[in-house]
């Protein structure tokens, strides 16, 4: 659940698995390592039509897709594609570069702008961006200065046209005309990209024979049944402000019943910060109106067929506020659910759970 930077870092992974020797039989292997600022967990079946041979091999699968997204898109590795292409140098961008805009575009236009990922300068200005700024209220010149640099509106939908006869990518060459390259755009795809990651490598699992799964990468996909035979199952935590530790006080039990599809948490309850005069502040932005989300709304766990679905709607979700998320999850079909906790005032927390979303005790 998004409950901590989302840095891009893989550092060595090891497989707490017996690995050895031909497989006879379907059995559950997990794997565990670091990745994109936190401990990631890939547990699935192998069964005798999986075509790598161990899970030592679906190891170096994982190890190869993890680290091509960090080389690529991770804002905290200064080498990546993504860091250049924000500090103006020319790239020539992957596939992965090219899918993740033509998305968060998508994503963009589908929200009327409330999910943007070109709004770099606003999340530095508030210190949740890559800048390193500390937390802290701007004025509202800074806002206003910021807003005027900071947005998709100013680049272009196609990607693809702004890159030159020889490959290579600038920033400046995605803006529209009559923008100012004095202002280059920077991307963020924090509010994302965990969710990605997981439906990239559910992916190659799912393309290499593997039909039962939970990929956990900050952000969770989930597909097939667990060892025990049923649905794989996630604890929603209870967003009370002093819940640092995930897991510990949860307001129930979660269930996929054994369809493929991502969920996501989306909080502020653990993620905000408090200014001299004693204000209340989340990290979450409205790129809209360059401001912190000031609202009822604690915590918004969205059901999606994909990870990378449900982590966008889940931010969304946040930045609009609780009505507007109930009236815009019902508006999506069946295949998407929410679980929204608010504050009702005087220290109480109600629920709105959406048709299809249902908890169980522990």
């Amino acid at each position: 659940m998004r409950l901590r930077p989302s840095l891009f870092v893989l550092v060595f992974v090891f497989v707490l698995v017996s690995c050895g020797g031909p497989r006879r039989e379907s059995r559950y292997y997990e794997i565990n390592g670091y990745a994109q600022g936190g401990a990631y967990s890939v547990k699935l079946r192998m069964d005798p039509g999986v075509d790598f041979p161990t899970a030592e091999a679906a190891k170096t699968g994982i190890d190869s897709i993890l680290t091509r997204i960090d080389t690529t898109l991770s804002g905290y590795n200064p080498a990546s594609q993504l860091s250049r292409f924000n500090a103006g140098e020319a790239i020539v961008p992957n596939d992965l570069f090219l899918e993740m805009y033509d998305l968060a575009y998508d994503f963009f236009l589908r929200s009327d702008g409330a999910l943007d990922f070109a709004a770099g300068p606003l999340f530095d200005l508030w210190g949740f961006g890559f800048s390193g700024e500390e937390d802290k209220a701007p004025s509202e010149e800074a806002i206003a200065r910021a807003l005027s640099v900071s947005g998709m509106k100013r680049l272009r939908k196609d990607i693809r046209s702004a890159i030159t006869p020889d490959g290579t990518l600038r920033a400046g060459d995605l803006l529209l005309p009559g923008e100012s390259e004095e202002a280059l755009p920077r991307l963020n795809y924090n509010a994302i990209a965990q969710g990605w990651s997981c439906d990239r490598v559910a992916g190659w699992l799912r393309s290499h024979g593997v039909t039962q799964m939970m990929v956990n990468i900050g952000e969770i996909y989930c597909e097939g049944l667990n060892p025990a035979g049923e649905g794989w199952t996630v604890g929603i935590d209870s967003p009370y402000e002093g819940n640092y530790s995930p897991g510990e006080t949860l307001e129930g039990i979660w269930s996929s019943e054994g369809k493929a599809c991502g969920i996501v948490t989306s909080g502020n309850y653990r993620k905000f910060f408090v200014d001299a005069e004693g204000r209340h502040f989340s990290h979450t932005i409205d790129p809209r109106s360059g401001r912190a989300v000031r609202s009822d709304l604690l915590s918004a766990t969205v059901v999606a067929p994909d990870a990378a679905a449900a982590d966008a709607l889940a931010t969304w979700c946040m930045v609009i506020g609780r009505e507007e998320a109930e009236r815009l999850i019902a508006s999506l079909g069946a295949d998407y659910a929410c679980y929204l906790i608010y504050d009702q005032g005087d220290g109480k927390m109600s629920i709105f759970p959406s048709p299809g979303f249902s908890l169980r005790s522990r």
